[in-house]
């Protein structure tokens, strides 16, 4: 389901205080990094992941895949940080960026 314009606003300005969860090295999605993202998408919805690559390119086509394996959006892109959301079946207060950012 695609976020209008509104919601990634708002997830943007969540973000802006996030530090990011995952940092991913040229070598690409370990498995260790791939149960890491996972359970982090399952637990926060929105997170930062830290892309360091050598070309935009690369960092473009990581970011893809990275969306298109965990079925996520990529709500920002900044420099090597990217901002994913994916909404969790079962949300937890405590542990949701989005939850807490809104209680």
């Amino acid at each position: 389901m695609p976020l209008d314009n509104s919601d990634k606003k708002r997830f943007r300005a969540i973000g802006h205080n996030l530090n990011p969860v995952v940092i991913i090295a040229q070598k690409g999605l370990s498995e260790n990094i791939i149960e890491e993202i996972d359970r982090a998408l399952k637990d926060h919805e929105l997170i930062k992941i830290k892309l360091v690559t050598s070309t935009r390119d690369d960092k473009r086509k990581l970011t893809e895949k990275i969306c298109a394996d965990f079925n996520a959006q990529c709500i920002q892109s900044i420099g090597h940080v990217i901002l994913i959301y994916r909404a969790a079946k079962k949300p937890d207060p405590k542990l949701s960026n989005l939850r807490r950012e809104f209680s």
